[in-house]
């Protein structure tokens, strides 16, 4: 049987992180499944999924120790995906992106929207950018949203043009089966 772990990291960018990290999880007994990693603002952070027999999660947690001071990691237990989740191809996603003059507020406003329709956030990606022609800052956003079944797409569509309308933002959704 094997479990699988999630681990988030956190260090000062430099090169060489990745294969810091690669090389501990392949030395522990891990297998590397899945991974989000970025770099903001001088930092080098991100979640990775790993699998390890279960006889080697303890010397897979115990190998990745000797990262602090390149690499703060922090090793978390993982949910059976049954738990988490229905099967893929019975979920319903939205894909929502947003675009308007950058201010304070603008995420909580619509996540705020999202929980209140029990939507839950799967990837949610932005960039503050220098606006052509005016001078001021713009904010964009991309979203990836999983929908539960029951959840009235008129509603919510309603509640989010209204939201766009207060905050004063374009915003485009489009609904996909997942699959």
């Amino acid at each position: 049987m094997t479990t699988t772990l999630v681990l988030t990291v956190i260090g000062d960018d430099r090169a060489g992180l990745v294969k810091a990290l690669a090389d501990v999880i392949e030395q522990g007994g891990g297998n590397w499944e899945r991974s989000h990693l970025s770099e903001l603002a001088g930092k080098f952070a991100g979640i990775v999924t790993v699998t390890a027999p279960d006889d080697r999660v303890d010397a897979l947690r115990a190998a990745l120790a000797p990262l602090e001071g390149l690499l703060q990691v922090a090793v978390h237990d993982a949910r059976a995906v049954d738990e988490v989740a229905p099967p893929r191809e019975a979920r319903q996603e939205l894909r929502i992106e947003l675009l308007g003059n950058d201010h304070p507020g603008i995420v909580g406003a619509v996540s705020g929207v999202l929980a209140k329709h029990e939507l839950s956030v799967a990837v949610l990606e932005s960039v503050t950018r220098d606006a052509p022609m005016s001078g001021g800052r713009l904010f964009e956003a991309k979203a990836l949203v999983t929908v539960p079944a029951g959840v009235d797409l008129d509603a919510l569509q309603e509640d989010l043009e209204e939201l766009a309308t207060e905050i004063m933002v374009e915003l485009t959704v489009s609904t996909d089966m997942a699959g």
